[in-house]
This record gives structure tokens, sequence and C-alpha cells, in this order.
């Protein structure tokens, strides 16, 4: 992985504050399965049973699927949210540079 969790950080507060995220698993589910996000972004503890959901229907759909290193309270702290936030998906990046973190990384066959 070529970025590091900093710069992951930022691209997604930019991504909350200019573009259009779904926050929540359920929502983030939702939009994998109907393949209208561009990147999902995981916590670390997101439970087992939902990341499995959300890898499988992202899978289908060719969306990325990128680990947010820290735990869901960590990234909705990032989301500028007082709760936690175990999973987000992106639907329009915004001025956020997230889809080019996210291409780097598939670049690399990680």
């Amino acid at each position: 992985m070529s970025f590091s969790m900093a710069e992951l950080a930022k691209a997604i507060g930019m991504a909350v504050r200019t573009g259009k995220v779904l926050l929540g698993s359920k929502s983030t589910i939702k939009a994998a399965k109907l393949g209208k996000a561009k990147v999902i972004v995981v916590a670390e503890n997101c439970p087992a049973h939902i990341r499995a959901d959300i890898e499988y229907y992202a899978r289908l759909s060719g969306i990325p699927v990128v680990e947010f290193k820290g735990s869901s309270w960590d990234l909705g702290h990032v989301c500028g949210k007082p709760f936690m936030v175990a999973a987000l998906a992106v639907k329009d990046p915004g001025l956020s540079k997230i889809m080019e973190l996210v291409g780097e990384e598939g670049e690399e066959g990680a």
C-alpha cells in the first residue's frame, strides 16, 4: 500500500465535506448491491458478517474496498461525526483524492 492512513483519513474527510458519502453498514451494503458506489471504506473492527456482505456485493459490482486502519470510532471522527461508522460508501468523491489513492492500491495488486 503506497498511501498512509493519514492520507486516507484526509481524503475521506474531504469526500464527506465536498462529495456524496453514505455512512453506515446498511447503506453501504445497499450501495454495493446496486453498484452505486465508487469506493467503499470499512473500519478495521467492522463486524465480520457485515464485512463479508460488503466485500461479497462489492466484488460482484466491481467496487474497490479499502480497510481503514482504525476503529469505527476513529472512522466516525474522520467523517466529522460524533458516532461510530463501521463502513461508508463514496458515491461522489467531490474534491477528494480518494479515487487516486484507491487507484494506486489497485495497480499494486493489493
